[in-house]
């Protein structure tokens, strides 16, 4: 009898059959109120667990006594409790490394984007407002030649400073946990404290993963440093911003304009704040949404999953440290 695997996600067809060649799959499209308890019930039988946008607290996953492995069809792992898998001795799959140049292009789009003043330009072409030459209360800013600050240097946040520094011949400061030696050897990136970094960017670029440690670590105070002229990026989570704290800095001028990738409440709602500023250039999460890299996710995932079944998590896996180092 073949492991039974629950699926809370629809997967390409080739993705769906390989999974069924290893397991007894359990299909869910999404998890909502009208299949939940459906849901619960399969839970009590799995092995295994595979999709993306829900959240698996412990208390809903108490009701899966069977679970050997779980994967995420996603580099974020904040929708698990890694510790609390790790006590169980639960493997996390999830997807670094293959949506890194992707995500990097997207971070570009949005600092450019937010310069440019390319949403509200494009908003007034469509609606047949340009009548006339701009002038300079509608200019944009340059992106080349500025500084950008990037908080949190790791394989994303490498990817961006490459495309800045070589692409558009930028100065790179990063403040991280740790020394990124290859980002200061290649790119001349220099180390140093959020509140420094604050300061002195021309564009700011949030990329850490969310945590207890960073959820809302860019609020009142971070605006209040930066430069008017600055334009802030978050690609990272939503909450690790505060979004009331980014609205008021947007809204009185503290920083010159945003480009947001990711809201605390997604899908953003038409009543926020933020879909009425001109100087808020927003798209709806499409950091990784891309045909070619969301492929390459859901294979990571799958044949993590397989592998970690196996009892093989020596790939992708979030929380290998903690399962193979439990008295650290």
């Amino acid at each position: 009898m073949k492991p039974q695997v629950v699926l809370y996600k629809s997967l390409p067809p080739d993705a769906l059959r390989t999974l069924q060649n290893h397991f007894d799959v359990i299909q869910f499209d999404g998890v909502h109120d009208d299949n939940f308890a459906a849901f619960k019930q399969a839970l009590t039988q799995a092995e295994g667990l595979i999709g993306n946008g829900v959240e698996m607290t412990p208390k809903l996953l108490d009701g899966a006594p069977k679970l050997k492995a779980a994967a995420t069809i996603s580099v974020g792992t904040d929708q698990f409790d890694l510790d609390y898998l790790s006590r169980r001795g639960i493997p996390l799959i999830h997807t670094p490394g293959v949506l890194d140049e992707t995500v990097a292009d997207t971070v570009i789009l949005l600092a450019l984007g937010a310069a440019r003043r390319a949403g509200e330009m494009s908003a007034m072409v469509k609606a047949g407002r340009w009548t006339q030459n701009l002038t300079p209360a509608q200019f944009g800013v340059d992106f080349h030649g500025k500084t950008l600050g990037i908080v949190g240097m790791g394989r994303i946040g490498y990817a961006v400073a490459k495309r800045a520094y070589y692409g558009f011949g930028m100065s790179i400061y990063y403040h991280n946990r740790s020394i990124n030696g290859e980002a200061e050897h290649d790119f001349g990136a220099l180390r140093m404290s959020l509140d420094d970094l604050l300061q002195v960017s021309d564009f700011v670029v949030v990329l850490v993963p969310l945590s207890e440690a960073t959820e809302k670590l860019i609020g009142a105070k971070a605006f209040s440093l930066m430069k008017p002229s600055a334009v802030f990026v978050n690609a990272a989570r939503g909450k690790v911003v505060d979004e009331q704290a980014l609205i008021h800095a947007l809204q009185t001028g503290q920083i010159r304009a945003a480009g947001l990738d990711v809201f605390e409440t997604e899908p953003l709602p038409a009543s926020s704040p933020l879909t009425q500023l001109d100087n808020a250039f927003l798209l709806p999460h499409i950091g990784s949404a891309t045909t070619e890299t969301r492929l390459k996710m859901v294979h990571c995932a799958v044949d993590g999953l397989i592998a970690a079944m196996r009892g093989d998590y020596s790939q992708s896996c979030a929380n290998r440290r903690q399962l193979e180092h439990p008295e650290a």
